[in-house]
């Protein structure tokens, strides 16, 4: 690394740090069982809202924005490999996941979507403890969980989590899938569905199940290893869990256009691998140019180098203003 390189890196390292302080212990990011419930406390206040806030959207009787915070870099889930998902669980200490939530709202994000996992609902607390307001959408990785989660942490809405749906899928046990929805419909909550995979959407739709909205990630990474061959030309690659080709995203955009039901698209930068080199802007253009006014994206954040909130935030506010 060239000695401008690495200064400038370690420069807006110093600064990051600077805005998100805190401890430095790791966290666990493993799942737990809702009845857990340790919150943790602190008297800190948000700050002011920035002068650029994100443009908001209709979601049911909510005003949301349409740019929505994403939960995998606060839990470790790098969705590369495991030295940069340490890396990512070793620097979010309850501080600092607490002072990027309050940054979001400062700028105007104001829906989190969530998943249950360790230490995450006494994050939660911590946040509301704090003064700290956002719409909860959460994801939902159990179905003999849901229940309780919703119970304990009474979010606005909820969708069963990707993984899940797109296993039902694939073996074959979707209509699980619809009884899992009316659960969550039954106990109050607008309930959705998350997928990988354009064709799970499409199959709903077909079937005219009562979902209330769908999350979809734009690159369809859990494709088989006998699938991806046949997209690959016979080829592999390592890291088959974690592979993005250029040619997904048009076909989660297509099929989210399709629907009148809102949707909310995920991994628009493609888990951190789009170049910054203007290629961070062309993404959530492009997103937003594929889905509809009503539709959203969720976009995590790990401001260990720059503040990719306030950068995420004049991005988005700057495509959606004109």
């Amino acid at each position: 690394m060239a000695n401008s390189t690495r200064r400038t890196f370690l420069q807006s390292s110093v600064a990051a740090a600077a805005v998100f302080s805190g401890a430095t212990s790791a966290a666990g990011a493993h799942e737990i069982s809702p009845k857990e419930d340790k919150p943790l406390v602190s008297a800190t206040l948000p700050t002011p809202a920035a002068p650029v806030q994100v443009p908001k959207m209709k979601f049911f009787d909510a005003d949301i924005s349409r740019l929505v915070l994403g939960v995998n870099p606060f839990c470790g889930f790098a969705h590369y490999n495991n030295n940069f998902a340490g890396t990512m669980k070793n620097w979010y200490t309850p501080e600092r996941v607490c002072a990027v939530m309050h940054q979001c709202t400062r700028y105007g994000i104001n829906a989190f979507n969530y998943a249950p996992y360790d230490p995450f609902p006494q994050y939660w607390d911590r946040f509301l403890a704090e003064g700290g307001q956002m719409r909860l959408i959460m994801q939902l990785p159990r179905q003999d969980e849901t229940a309780a989660w919703i119970k304990r942490l009474k979010p606005f809405a909820a969708h069963i989590q990707g993984e899940a749906a797109d296993v039902a899928y694939q073996t074959g046990k979707m209509e699980s899938l619809k009884d899992w929805v009316k659960q969550v419909k039954d106990m109050g909550v607008i309930a959705g569905l998350g997928t990988h995979k354009p064709e799970v959407i499409s199959f709903c739709e077909d079937k005219g199940w009562d979902v209330d909205f769908y999350a979809g990630c734009v690159y369809n990474r859990t494709r088989t290893k006998d699938e991806w061959r046949k997209v690959l030309n016979g080829e592999m690659m390592e890291l088959d869990r974690e592979i993005y080709v250029q040619s997904d995203p048009p076909r989660m955009y297509s099929v989210m256009r399709q629907t009148s039901k809102p949707c909310f698209a995920f991994k628009v930068l493609a888990a951190g691998r789009i170049q910054e080199t203007g290629g961070v802007e062309q993404a959530f253009r492009t997103a937003f140019e594929g889905i509809k006014p009503i539709d959203g994206v969720f976009v995590g954040t790990f401001p260990h180098a720059k503040d990719e909130v306030r950068e995420n935030a004049e991005i988005v506010h700057r495509i959606l203003q004109g």
